[in-house]
């Protein structure tokens, strides 16, 4: 169980675990996927995310980082999730 602890306080594995959560999101959201892309698009959501909060581009109110923080990650969940539907828009757009 210490070896498995171990694993979960790597941020690549948090990072891996929180892009797939926000991948399966946006994929219920928006419609397709499967686990591979689920994870790419979660990863790649969670970059642009961070990127467009540390940017300012996007705020989140306090009425709803208060509910998403009762939730372990949920506001990085939250945050990657508005950045993989980006991500998808996006692709969709190009791929036209």
């Amino acid at each position: 169980m210490d070896e498995v602890m171990v694993y979960l306080q790597n941020p690549w594995v948090i990072m891996l675990i929180n892009g797939l959560i926000a991948g399966w999101l946006a994929g219920l959201l928006l419609g397709g996927g499967g686990l591979i892309r689920n994870l790419i698009v979660g990863v790649l959501g969670a970059i642009v995310g961070g990127a467009l909060v540390q940017m300012g581009l996007l705020n989140l109110p306090a009425s709803v980082t208060d509910v998403t923080s009762a939730v372990p990650y949920g506001t990085q969940i939250l945050v990657s999730t508005i950045g993989a539907i980006l991500v998808v828009l996006i692709a969709r757009i190009v791929a036209r």
